[in-house]
């Protein structure tokens, strides 16, 4: 079967054909077959360099032989039986040791989970009901993560979420001036911030601003959390919290945490994080925040990421995926200047976004740099893909510890045949 025929089928069986509404594609998505290392295959056959892997899930790269063995060797023994089981222990021993804020891990189902918890720990400890979040942050899908979601906006990017939510969410912008006003709000409790910058570092988040929010959080005694999702484990072993040395009170994690199967976790404070011990007791509650979840710490989620975490805690996996990233920007700024289009590819640690019609993104705004022209974006995606190139989202990619120079070298004559049919037919100039 082809990947049209499986568009046609999967549209009369999903809404819109897809399980998440990023997989849709015009005029129809690829539905992929089977994937190895940084590479993946579709059904009909057609290889690709994979710049997504897994929505960053997949660190050490697809089919690990580690995280293969660990996954089968434990689904011969128990797949899931809802019970405490010992490699949950020694899975949240290494999140505790790597991560600076993490005295206790507790694990969830999912990264949208995990930020559903912190944000309920911090109401809990907190005593207070609003949040603040930073303008175009992602946090996840559930409702209180959606206003603010989109930069530029204070509209929730769905329908269906109260307005009495939506009232207890606060948006500013990564300034902090302007975070310190807004904190002068007695009714918030809790800070959410995407470590990265919004959506994974399109909109940079420097070192010097990032410290600089930490400390008007802690000076104004609010619950501060970092989202550290896709930086988790990607920026260093520790994230980005261990790698520059700014600790927050909470942490989300997921995707690589897992090992790359589905899952989640949020560490921190242990008298946060204590809330959620049965033997604390608070206004005749115990545990006083209550947290349940069948499938959280599963026995094969734990298996996988316990192979995975000796792999990670070195650091090799990182500075591999790094050069690579670093490799790929830099080829990508080369080919955009031989090419004399004005443009800019940058980004941190093992990601790369792209920039059309300026090489500096000083002085925009995350609206600014999120709005390029979609038949724009879409006429790159499209091209890249064409090629055999397939990126994460909007015009980001990153790498993983599997990609090599001769992947990224061929990624790169991709970019460069992409952007001369752009400039041919008249989406660039």
């Amino acid at each position: 079967m082809n990947n049209t025929d499986l568009s046609t089928r999967s549209r009369a069986a999903l809404p819109g054909g897809v399980s998440h509404e990023l997989r849709y594609r015009t005029p129809h998505p690829v539905f992929i077959d089977h994937a190895k290392g940084a590479e993946k295959w579709d059904v009909e056959g057609r290889r690709y360099i994979d710049f997504k892997m897994g929505s960053a899930s997949q660190m050490l790269g697809h089919c690990h032989p580690a995280i293969v063995e660990a996954i089968q060797k434990q689904a011969e023994r128990s797949v899931f039986s809802a019970d405490c089981h010992a490699a949950e222990a020694t899975w949240a021993e290494w999140v505790n040791h790597l991560y600076p804020s993490a005295e206790r891990t507790r694990f969830t189902a999912s990264g949208t989970e995990a930020t559903m918890l912190a944000l309920r720990l911090g109401r809990a400890w907190s005593g207070k009901d609003h949040v603040l979040r930073i303008d175009g942050h992602f946090h996840g899908w559930h409702d209180h993560a959606l206003k603010g979601a989109m930069p530029g906006s204070d509209r929730a990017s769905s329908l269906g979420i109260p307005d009495a939510v939506n009232d207890l969410i606060h948006v500013c912008s990564p300034d902090p001036q302007a975070m310190e006003a807004i904190l002068q709000d007695a009714r918030i409790g809790t800070v959410i911030v995407e470590a990265s910058g919004a959506n994974y570092g399109c909109v940079p988040l420097a070192t010097e601003n990032l410290r600089a929010l930490h400390d008007v959080a802690r000076a104004a005694g609010v619950v501060l959390i970092f989202d550290e999702i896709i930086t988790g484990f990607r920026w260093s072993p520790g994230g980005r919290q261990a790698r520059d040395g700014i600790v927050p009170d909470l942490t989300t994690l997921a995707k690589t945490v897992t090992g790359g199967l589905p899952g989640g976790a949020v560490c921190g404070r242990a008298e946060i994080m204590d809330l959620m011990n049965n033997e604390t007791q608070r206004e005749g509650l115990a545990p006083a925040v209550s947290h349940k979840g069948t499938f959280n710490g599963s026995p094969l989620v734990a298996a996988a990421a316990c192979a995975a975490m000796p792999l990670l805690a070195t650091g090799e996996a990182q500075a591999q995926a790094d050069a690579m990233a670093t490799r790929m920007r830099d080829g990508m700024n080369k080919t955009l200047h031989d090419l004399g289009v004005v443009g800019l590819a940058y980004g941190e640690s093992s990601i790369f976004h792209l920039y059309f019609g300026r090489t500096s993104l000083d002085g925009l705004s995350a609206a600014q740099i999120r709005s390029l022209p979609k038949p724009q974006v879409k006429a790159y995606r499209d091209g890249m893909l064409e090629h055999g190139v397939d990126l994460m989202a909007y015009t980001s990619g990153l790498t993983s510890a599997a990609h090599t120079p001769d992947l990224i070298d061929e990624a790169l004559d991709g970019f460069c045949a992409t952007l001369t049919a752009m400039i041919h037919d008249g989406v660039l100039s």
